[in-house]
Parts: structure tokens; C-alpha cells; sequence
């Protein structure tokens, strides 16, 4: 299994008897799987947990958020360069040292009796960012049929969106009864498991004509995401928020990007040549990627749980009762829908599919609006399920495709990188901008629900501008089937 693909021209290839080659994609497909399962637990496990860990370590909820905030923040900034790191010393090496990482992080916090210690657990963990991204770009390599490896991409992409809510449910159960060391002991024999898999049952992959890494790159677009992270963190704070530090990471962040333009188009090896940021299929794609995660993430991940628990202007369910109504189905119709949309964009063009997941979502969120005022549980769930359908299963699958199939061929690591930073972009922003119309717009009267239909509103119309810009995004012919 360990051998190198590549092919005369500096691009990838692969070779093999259809029998031994459908061997070997199982096998590529079960390993990489597992990998994107273990990155998930350490995204979503979690959340049952959080109350356990402020008990444990005598707390604060603004404490243990932080630690949250930091592995999503060191996620993102990972996920800008390891792509392309993988282009050049091979994306296996790089994925089983990411996964080590991992597995290393989860012991850190697993031992933590300090939020300090968890705090340098999660950033370590963090690591693993670009599981996702990376693990396509192999699959991609392994399988260049159009149809095969949308259907591929599917299955591995949608358990990015939850593992049909047992990585919730599991987290829970661990934290009540054996505390929140448990959970993140499952998160770490999981990472160890798909370390060896990859490791042992995956073929290693490079681009041949990609020799150095450009660090000063590197660490100019890390200070500038970064920068951007943080404030975006800061100001999704509203009325306890630090302006000043908001508006001072702004700039930083933009003078960053100034001198990161500058340097890469001197550099004999960019880590992104200017000229593939000025095309569509770069711009484009990120733009759509993060007003799509801008309009809906908050709304299935803030909005919708905590009007299910609000006992005034909501339902008033408890914690757990709110995901059995909302998340655990949101993340099952996605975890289904996801191998039929990969399926889908490769048969009748990413473009098509991409925006009917947009059109679905802006009118499955409508419908969450116009049920609002009903207080129904039955019509909460149905309307977490065509948000699961029609975001997490199918334009959450289509854009994570996108960043693959469109990527240079001399580069391929560069776009899945930059559309990984852009989903954690988009989330942030997300919660930053729908929270704060939320805020501005609640009424007085505490049992009216107005707030968060102001929010879910905010949330259409960005959507909205996602679906004129995908019509920007250029078609991916070779990843497409031509009958």
C-alpha cells in the first residue's frame, strides 16, 4: 500500500488492475473515513461536555468558551498551509502527523487540571484542521471518474456535519458518567486508531514539481486569518466586546495581507500565486463558501437551539431535549444526503447542485420562520431536517468538492486550504453578525420570539447573496461526467 503516485508532468496519477485498484479504494475510502471521524469527534464530542469541564476545573463558561474558540481558531490557521505541505512531502506523511497531533492534544486535555492545560490541549488538537481537505485531495488522486468520486466525496465529506448525532449523544453519556477526561480519552484512542489506518493502508502522494515551502508566506497569511479570527471572536461579544482591540486585529490583519500579496509575488515558491487569487474559481468560490456559512451556521448551531430552550419566547426544552429536536436530526438527514449529492454534482454540474442545496436552505429557513410562532416540536424537527438535506448534505458537500476540483493542478493543496480557513471564516461571521441583529432587534416583551426571526431573517439574505455569487464560480469540466 505505501507507494508513491505520480505522475511524468508533476501531476498526480494513479495506475492498477481495476480488480486490485477497487481493493484499494475500499481500503483507501475505510482508512480516510476513520481519519475524518476522529477530526469530527474533536469538533462536535465536546459540546455535552462543556458544563462538566467548568464544574471540573471550577470555571467560568466565558473560560471554557475560549478553549473552544482556540481549537476552531488553531484549526483554521493550520488548514491555510498543510494542504499544499502535503503537496510537497507527501499528504500521507502529513495527514498521520496531523493525526498524531491529535491524538497528543486529547491526552493533553484528558490530563488537564487547569484551563490553561486544556487550552494547549485543544490548540494541539487543532492541528487536525485540514483532515478533511487533505483526505479529498488523496481520495482524488486514488479515484478521477467524475461519478465515483463525487459519491466518495459525499460519504466522506458528510460526517464533517456530525456522525448522526452520536458524536453529541456520546459525549454526553461519557461526561455524566465517567466526567469529561472520558470524553476526551475516546477522542484520543479514535485519533489513534485512524493514525495507524492511514499510516498502514494508504498509498503516499506528492506533487513532484513542489520542492519548498514558503514560510514567510506562511506566516504572514496565519498573522492576517488569524488576526481576523480573533476580532471577529471579539466582536461576536456585542456590548461586552473590546472595539478598539476588534478594529485593531482589522488592521492588522489587512496589513498582513498587504505584505503576504507582496511577498508572494516575489517569491520563487508562493504558497499562493497571485494570479490563481485574482480567477474565479478562487474568489469566487470563497466568497460563496463563507456567505453561505455566514447565512446558515448560526442559525442551526445558535438560533434554532437556543429558541428551543428559551422557556419564554421558545419551547423551553432542556439541553439534550433541544439536539434530539434539532441537531441530532439536522446532522442524520445530512450524514444520508451527502453521498447522493456528491453522486449528484458529478452527473449534472457542481453549479446546478450547489445552488439548489442554496435555494433549499434559504427555503427550509423561511419555513423555520413562518413555524416560529406555532411553538410546534414536530414542525422544529421537520425544518432542522430540509436544513440538514439541503446545507449539510448538499451545499456543504458541493463546496468542500469544489475546493478540490478547482483547484491548479501544479498547486492543488492551495484552494482546499483556503476554502477550509473560509468555512471557519464564514462561521465566525456567522455568529458574530446574526447574534448582533438578534441583540438589536429583540423586542421588549420577553415571551415574544421576534429576535430570533430577526436573526433567522439576516440569515436568508446573506444566503441570498450566496446564491448570486455561486453563479460566478466557473464549471469544473474535468470533474464532471460527460455521457
Amino acid at each position: 500500500m505505501n507507494v508513491s503516485h505520480t505522475g511524468p508532468h508533476g501531476a498526480d496519477a494513479t495506475t492498477g488492475a481495476p480488480a486490485g485498484r477497487t481493493t484499494r479504494v475500499a481500503v483507501l475510502v475505510t482508512a480516510l473515513l476513520t481519519a475524518c471521524i476522529a477530526f469530527q469527534l474533536n469538533a462536535s464530542m465536546l459540546s455535552p461536555a462543556l458544563k462538566s469541564i467548568e464544574d471540573s476545573l471550577g470555571a467560568t463558561s466565558a473560560e471554557i468558551g475560549l478553549t473552544q474558540t482556540a481549537f476552531f481558531t488553531s484549526a483554521a490557521l493550520f488548514s491555510l498551509f498543510l494542504p499544499r505541505l502535503g503537496d510537497i512531502l507527501g499528504r500521507r506523511k502529513v495527514l498521520v502527523g496531523m493525526l498524531a497531533l491529535m491524538a497528543v492534544g486529547c491526552v493533553v486535555a484528558a490530563l488537564a487540571n487547569s484551563v490553561a492545560v486544556l487550552f494547549l490541549g485543544r490548540v494541539i488538537q487543532g492541528a487536525s484542521g485540514p483532515t478533511v481537505p487533505l483526505c479529498l485531495i488523496m481520495l482524488r488522486v486514488e479515484v478521477p471518474e467524475p461519478k465515483r468520486y463525487g459519491t466518495l466525496l459525499g460519504v466522506i465529506t458528510a460526517v464533517n456535519g456530525g456522525i448522526a448525532g452520536v458524536d453529541s449523544l456520546g459525549g454526553g453519556y461519557l461526561a455524566d458518567h465517567h466526567g469529561f477526561q472520558a470524553v476526551f480519552w475516546a477522542m484520543a484512542v479514535v485519533a489513534l486508531i485512524a493514525t495507524v489506518m492511514v499510516a498502514t493502508m494508504t498509498p503516499e502522494t506528492r506533487v513532484p514539481s513542489a520542492h519548498r515551502m514558503d514560510w514567510p508566506g506562511v506566516g504572514l497569511l496565519v498573522v492576517s486569518v488569524g488576526s481576523l479570527l480573533v476580532a471577529l471572536n471579539e466582536a461576536g461579544k456585542l456590548e461586552a466586546a473590546d472595539w478598539t482591540l476588534a478594529g485593531g486585529l482589522v488592521v492588522v490583519a489587512a496589513l498582513a495581507f498587504a505584505l503576504f500579496w507582496r511577498t508572494e509575488n516575489r517569491s520563487p515558491n508562493p504558497l499562493v500565486a497571485t494570479h490563481h487569487l485574482k480567477q474565479r474559481a478562487t474568489w469566487a468560490t470563497l466568497l460563496t463558501t463563507v456567505l453561505t456559512m455566514t447565512g446558515v451556521f448560526a442559525v442551526m448551531n445558535g438560533l434554532i437551539p437556543s429558541f428551543a430552550q428559551d422557556a419564554q419566547a421558545g419551547l423551553g426544552m432542556s439541553a439534550s431535549e433541544s439536539a434530539w429536536w434539532t441537531l441530532t436530526p439536522y446532522a442524520l438527514a445530512g450524514l444520508a444526503m451527502g453521498p447522493v449529492a456528491g453522486r449528484l454534482a458529478a452527473t449534472y454540474g457542481y453549479g446546478r447542485v450547489l445552488r439548489l442545496g442554496l435555494v433549499g436552505s434559504v427555503l427550509s429557513v423561511i419555513l423555520m420562520i413562518v413555524t416560529v410562532p406555532a411553538d410546534s416540536r414536530v414542525l422544529l424537527l421537520v425544518t432542522s431536517l430540509l436544513v440538514g438535506i439541503a446545507y449539510a448534505g448538499v451545499a456543504n458537500i458541493v463546496l468542500n468538492g469544489l475546493g478540490i476540483v478547482l483547484s491548479p493542478k501544479e498547486n492543488p493543496g492551495f484552494l482546499p486550504g483556503l476554502n477550509a480557513g473560509a468555512f471557519n471564516l464564514g462561521a465566525g461571521l456567522s455568529f458574530a453578525a446574526l447574534y448582533a441583529v438578534k441583540t438589536a432587534m429583540a423586542p421588549s416583551d420577553p415571551s415574544s420570539p421576534g429576535g430570533y426571526v430577526a436573526g433567522m431573517i439576516a440569515g436568508v439574505v446573506i444566503l441570498a447573496l450566496a446564491i448570486g455569487t455561486s453563479f460566478l464560480i466557473p464549471k469544473p469540466v474535468e470533474a464532471e461526467a460527460h455521457d
